[in-house]
C-alpha cells in the first residue's frame, strides 16, 4: 500500500477512534457535573463581609453593626461553573439530567423530589437552569472575554430569579396568599441573594474557563 493512502487511512481511523472515546468522557463528565450540582444544593455557608452600617453616626453602634452575615447556597453559581466548564450543549444536558433525576422522585432538591415539586414555590428556579445555561453558554461559546463572562454571570443569574419569582407568584395567587407573604417570600429567595449569585457565578465562570481547556485537551 502506498504512503499516499496509508497516510489519509491512518488518520481517519484515528479520528474513528476519538471519536468512539469522546462520548464516553462525556458521560463521566456529565454525570460528574449532575452530583455537583446535587452536592451544592444541600451545601450552605455564612458569609460575613465589612459594611457601612445605615446609623454611622448616630455614635451607639457596636463593632456587630459592621458585619453584615448572609447565608449563601451556591448552587446557582456551581451552576454557572458546569455551564463554563463544559460548554453550552453538555452542561444543558447535565442539568436536564439533574431535572429529570428530580422530578421522578429522587430527593435532590432542596425539598424533596417528585412531580408534587411542581407545587412548590420554588419550582420555578429549577425550571430556569436549562434556559440559564444556554443562554449563559451562548455567551462562552464565542468567547472567553471578561465581557462575555460577565454577560453570562448576569444574564444566567437574572433569568434563573426572574422565572422563579414570576412561578411564585403564580402559585402565590392561585393558592391566594397575601402580599406580606409574597414580599416576604422575594426577599428571602432573592433580594439580596440575587447580588451575592452574580458576583460568585462570575468567580465561578472564570475558574470554569480554565476546566473547559482541560477537557478540550483531554479530548483531543
Amino acid at each position: 500500500m502506498s504512503q499516499e493512502v496509508l497516510i489519509p487511512k491512518m488518520k481517519r481511523l484515528n479520528k474513528e477512534s476519538r471519536k468512539i472515546k469522546i462520548p464516553f468522557f462525556n458521560i463521566l463528565i456529565i454525570v460528574f457535573s449532575i452530583l455537583l450540582i446535587i452536592g451544592a444544593t444541600f451545601l450552605g455557608f455564612d458569609l460575613k463581609h465589612f459594611i457601612i452600617p445605615k446609623g454611622l453616626f448616630s455614635g451607639n453602634l457596636v463593632r456587630d453593626d459592621f458585619i453584615y452575615s448572609f447565608y449563601v447556597i451556591p448552587q446557582i453559581p456551581v451552576l454557572m461553573l458546569v455551564c463554563s466548564s463544559l460548554g453550552k450543549r453538555l452542561s444543558a444536558i447535565a442539568v436536564l439530567g439533574y431535572l429529570i433525576l428530580g422530578f421522578i422522585g429522587v430527593p435532590i432538591f432542596a425539598l424533596g423530589g417528585g412531580l408534587s415539586y411542581f407545587t412548590e414555590y420554588g419550582c420555578g428556579y429549577l425550571l430556569a437552569y436549562v434556559p440559564a445555561v444556554v443562554v449563559a453558554g451562548s455567551f462562552l461559546n464565542r468567547k472567553y472575554s471578561f465581557l462575555n463572562m460577565a454577560l453570562a454571570a448576569l444574564c444566567g443569574v437574572l433569568i434563573i430569579h426572574c422565572f422563579g419569582i414570576l412561578y411564585m407568584l403564580l402559585l402565590a395567587l392561585l393558592k391566594h396568599e397575601g402580599s406580606v407573604f409574597i414580599s416576604g417570600w422575594v426577599g428571602a429567595q432573592s433580594g439580596m441573594k440575587i447580588v451575592y449569585d452574580i458576583i460568585f457565578s462570575f468567580v465561578f465562570i472564570l475558574i470554569g474557563k480554565y476546566i473547559n481547556s482541560l477537557i478540550r485537551f483531554l479530548q483531543d
